[in-house]
Order: structure tokens, then C-alpha cells, then sequence
């Protein structure tokens, strides 16, 4: 058993994340005492292969507030699919009253969009994509709008499959 869990633990280590701060903000909450000040910290994380998450960390000083954000985007990662460094399908995205229009490119295109959604597109290993956001602009809002939209990318494919097998 110990075996299994070193051999693990070893996996997880070889795998580097790259991460990207995408938004920082500074709150604070009236205490007893006076003001207290901390940190928001959204936080996207991806291994440039299909695999990217997303955390929001929140702490007194904006270190811990980031560190926390990596641990949380860790543990939400999710797997998308890529085809020729773009994504297979267009898609929209939707999060409360953000809503992303992600749509595939050709090659030599790069990455035209946003600061957020360009965030999870980079760290999810997308080369060529084009998106316009429509709605609120914020950050966490549109990083959830773009996560949503490419993991629908995977579930249209599923169904695509199901159908033509039927035939």
C-alpha cells in the first residue's frame, strides 16, 4: 500500500503546472478593533496539455493568497480536448450574466481574446482560438464561462458519437 501511494506521490511531482495571477483584490471587513484588510486572489493553473483548473484563494498577505488559489486550481482541474492546437467545435460558454463565444482558428492565428479567458486558453495548451465575451466582464465570472464552455466542447462530442453510431 505505501508502495502504491509513493509511486503516486512520485507521478504528481513529475507533473509541472505553469500558473498565471489573473486577478488580485484587496478586501476588508469591519471587526471589532478596526478594519481588517486581506486578499483575493484568482489563480489559473495548467499543464499545457489539456489540463487546466481554476482557484480562488483568499489570505491576510497576497502570498498566501496565491499559494492557496494554486492549491484550490490543483485539486479543480479538468481535462479538455484539443485538435490541432485549437479546440474541435464552436461553443458558447455561460456563467450568471458572463457569456464567451469560443470558436476555433486557423493555425498562426494565436489567441485573441480577453486577459481571463486568455489565461485558461495559454495554460490549457490552446494555440489558435478566437473568442468574444459578452456580459460581465468579471474575471472569476469569465474564467467560469470559459471552463464551462470547453468542457461542453467534450460533452458535444460524446453525443456526436452516440448519434452517428445509432446510423
Amino acid at each position: 500500500m505505501e508502495q502504491i501511494k509513493e509511486k503516486i506521490k512520485e507521478e504528481v511531482e513529475q507533473v509541472t503546472f505553469k500558473e498565471k495571477v489573473v486577478y488580485i483584490n484587496r478586501v476588508g471587513k469591519v471587526a471589532k478593533g478596526g478594519r481588517k484588510i486581506a486578499f483575493n486572489a484568482v489563480v489559473v493553473v495548467g499543464d499545457g496539455n489539456g489540463n487546466v483548473g481554476y482557484g480562488l484563494g483568499k489570505a491576510p498577505e497576497v502570498s498566501e493568497a496565491i499559494r492557496k488559489g494554486v492549491k484550490i486550481a490543483t485539486k479543480n482541474m479538468v481535462k479538455i480536448p484539443i485538435k490541432d492546437n485549437t479546440i474541435p467545435a464552436q461553443v458558447i460558454g455561460k456563467y450568471i450574466a458572463s457569456t464567451i463565444v469560443l470558436r476555433p482558428a486557423f493555425k498562426g492565428t494565436g489567441i485573441i481574446a480577453g486577459a481571463p479567458a486568455r489565461a485558461v486558453l495559454e495554460l490549457a495548451g490552446i494555440k489558435d482560438v478566437l473568442t468574444k465575451s459578452l456580459g460581465s466582464n468579471n474575471p472569476l465570472n469569465v474564467i467560469k464561462a470559459t471552463l464551462n464552455g470547453l468542457k461542453k466542447i467534450d460533452k458535444d462530442i460524446q453525443r456526436y458519437k452516440m448519434r452517428t453510431e445509432k446510423k
